[in-house]
């Protein structure tokens, strides 16, 4: 079982990543203010991405087929169905953490997974993995949402506000 402190951080590092995004439209969701794939909407289809890759390909031994969407660590993992809405790609990232948690409760911290690119980690390592990828990217949610409310603000003649 996933240490309660580290469980506690991870729940709020996802929360904190859906409620930066959560304030945007659907356009604004995909504006795209640097080079990389890096949007909001892509950051939660990413973290979604991450929460397989860690929680049902690692730690629960799934083939990816049998994952609940895409589980590779990629550019793939990036990228935004064009019919998807960001209320989709929440509830997407939603499920995918939800899944993560029931799979959390069996291991112990010191439980050893064997990762396809890292190797062996512990469990422990994991959650402390997770937590640095969410807190990483609701950090960029958090920049860019800010630049695009801005930008919306000063489009429509108002002063910017700080969030």
């Amino acid at each position: 079982m996933m240490d309660a402190q580290v469980s506690g951080v991870l729940d709020a590092n996802r929360a904190a990543l859906i409620s930066s995004v959560a304030r945007l439209t659907d356009t604004q969701s995909r504006s795209r203010l640097v080079p990389s794939l890096t949007t909001p909407i892509a950051l939660v289809k990413h973290c979604a991405a991450a929460e397989r890759v860690w929680f049902q390909r690692t730690v629960a031994g799934l083939p990816e087929a049998d994952c609940d969407g895409y589980a590779v660590g990629d550019e793939q993992g990036w990228l935004i169905d064009p019919d998807q809405s960001l209320g989709d790609v929440i509830a997407e990232f939603e499920a995918a953490a939800d899944r993560s948690r029931l799979i959390a409760q069996t291991p112990d911290p010191t439980d050893r997974f064997v990762h396809y690119r890292r190797g062996e980690v512990t469990f422990h390592w994991i959650g402390l993995h997770m937590i640095e990828e969410l807190a990483r990217h609701a950090g960029h949610a958090d920049i860019l949402v800010e630049q695009i409310l801005a930008s919306a603000a000063v489009d429509e003649g108002q002063q910017p506000q700080s969030t």
